[in-house]
C-alpha cells in the first residue's frame, strides 16, 4: 500500500517554518533563522517528528536552485557600475579573508596534516563564510536613513560582487573535489578541472547571449504572462543540470548564472522574480531550511565541536570586519566608513547554508560540524544589526 507520510511531513514543515519565521520576524531577525530553528526543534535534536526522506532531499534541492536563481535575477548591475573598483576590492578581501581564517580554524582543529585533500576540505569550510547576506544590513541602514549614502551604496555593491566571487570559488572547489580522494595533487586532474570551469563560463556567455535575446523578444508581448515565468523556471533547471552534468560545477552555480543572465531583461525581470519568490517560499525553500535544521543534530556535539563552534562564531564575525573594513581603508575610506562597511558585511544566511550543504554532499565537509556552521550563521544574523547601529550612531555623519 502506498504511503502518504510525505504529505504529513510537508504539512509539518510548512506550518512550523512559518510559525517560527513569524516569531523571529517579530524580533527583527530574518525568517530563515526561524525556519532553521523549526528544523532543529522538530527534527532529531528536538521533538523528532521530522525525519529526512528522499522526497524531502529532492524538494530541498529544488528549493536551493530556486533560491540561487532568485539571487541572480535580483542582482542590481547598475549598483555595481556606480562604485566599481572600490566595491570589487572590498568584496575580494571579504571573500578571501574568511576563506583563510575560517578554513584555517577548521584545519587546526580537525585536520592538522598538510596535504591537498585536507586543504580542500578546509577551503570548503572557509567558502561557507565567504558569502554575505545584506538583507539585515539593508533593513537597518534604511531604518536609520543611511541606505542611500555613498557608504550604503558601496556596501550593497560589494555584497553583490561578494556573492559572484563566492560562487566562482565554490565552482572551483566543487570541480577539484571530484578527484581529490587521495592526499596528493594530480596536476592532470587539476588542469582538467580548470579547463571544465573555463568551458562552463564560455558556455554561460554563449547561452547568455542567446537566452537574453529570446527572453527580451518574449517580454515584448508577454512580460506579464505566466508563460515567461515557466520558461524562466525551465531555463534555471536546464542551466543547473548542465553545470553539474557536463562541467562538474555545482548545480546552484548554474541556477545563479541563469538568474544573472535574466536580470538584464528589465521588462519581465520583476514579474519573473515575483513569481519565483512566491513559488519558492510557498513550498521548496521552507523544506530546504528545515532540512538543514534537521541535519543539525545538537545531541552529537562533543566538547571539541562545541569549542570549535565558539571559535568559529568569532572568526566568522571578525573575518568580515577585518577583511572588508581593511579593504575599505585601502580604497581610502574613513575609519568610520570602513568600520560600517566591515560590520555591514558580517551577516550570513541562505548562500552560506547552501555552500555548506554542497560541501557535505561532496564529502568535503564533515556533517558533524554542521551545528557549528548553523550556530555561526545565526550568530552573525543576530549581532549585525546591533553592532551596525552602534557603529553608525557613535561615529560622524555617514557620507
Amino acid at each position: 500500500m502506498e504511503s502518504y507520510t510525505y504529505l504529513l511531513l510537508l504539512a509539518i514543515i510548512l506550518a512550523s517554518t512559518k510559525a517560527f519565521g513569524l516569531v523571529t520576524e517579530k524580533v527583527h531577525l530574518p525568517q530563515v533563522v526561524g525556519a532553521l530553528l523549526a528544523g532543529i526543534i522538530m527534527g532529531p535534536s528536538g521533538i523528532g517528528v521530522l525525519q529526512s526522506t528522499d522526497f524531502l532531499v529532492k524538494t530541498a534541492e529544488i528549493g536551493v536552485i530556486m533560491l540561487m536563481f532568485t539571487a541572480g535575477i535580483d542582482t542590481e548591475l547598475e549598483e555595481l557600475k556606480k562604485t566599481g573598483a572600490k566595491a570589487f576590492v572590498i568584496a575580494l578581501f571579504g571573500v578571501f579573508v574568511p576563506l583563510f581564517l575560517c578554513g584555517g580554524l577548521y584545519f587546526v582543529f580537525f585536520l592538522k596534516e598538510m596535504n591537498f585533500y585536507n586543504l580542500l576540505q578546509a577551503a570548503f569550510v572557509g567558502a561557507v563564510f565567504s558569502a554575505t547576506s545584506v538583507g539585515i544590513t539593508v533593513e537597518t541602514l534604511n531604518e536609520m536613513g543611511k541606505l542611500k549614502t555613498t557608504t550604503g551604496t558601496t556596501l550593497l555593491s560589494a555584497a553583490l560582487i561578494d556573492d559572484i566571487l563566492g560562487i566562482i570559488v565554490l565552482s572551483i572547489l566543487t570541480g577539484l573535489s571530484g578527484g581529490a580522494s587521495s592526499g596528493e595533487v594530480n596536476l592532470g586532474e587539476v588542469g582538467g578541472v580548470v579547463l571544465r570551469i573555463a568551458l562552463f563560463f564560455v558556455f554561460v556567455l554563449f547561452v547568455g547571449f542567446v537566452a537574453k535575446k529570446f527572453f527580451a523578444h518574449l517580454s515584448e508581448d508577454h512580460w506579464h504572462s505566466r508563460r515567461i515565468a515557466i520558461w524562466a523556471l525551465a531555463f534555471a533547471f536546464i542551466m543547473s543540470y548542465c553545470a553539474e552534468e557536463f562541467f562538474g560545477v555545482a548545480d546552484i552555480t548554474g541556477a545563479y548564472f541563469a538568474g544573472l543572465i535574466l536580470c538584464n531583461v528589465s521588462k519581465s525581470r520583476q514579474f519573473v522574480a515575483k513569481k519565483f519568490t512566491v513559488t519558492s517560499y510557498m513550498v521548496f525553500t521552507p523544506v530546504f531550511f528545515a532540512s538543514v535544521g534537521m541535519k543539525t543534530n545538537l545531541m552529537d556535539m562533543n566538547s571539541q565541536i562545541f569549542i570549535f563552534a565558539m571559535c568559529l562564531v568569532v572568526a566568522a564575525i571578525i573575518s568580515k570586519i577585518i577583511g572588508c573594513g581593511g579593504a575599505g581603508k585601502l580604497v581610502r575610506m574613513t575609519n568610520h566608513q570602513a568600520l560600517v562597511i566591515g560590520i555591514g558585511m558580517v551577516s550570513r544566511s541562505e548562500v552560506a547554508l547552501m555552500v555548506a550543504q554542497k560541501g557535505i554532499d561532496a564529502s568535503m565537509i564533515n556533517p558533524a560540524i554542521l551545528p557549528a556552521i548553523v550556530l555561526s550563521v545565526i550568530s552573525s544574523a543576530l549581532v549585525t544589526p546591533i553592532l551596525l547601529k552602534v557603529a553608525v550612531l557613535k561615529g560622524p555623519e555617514l557620507e
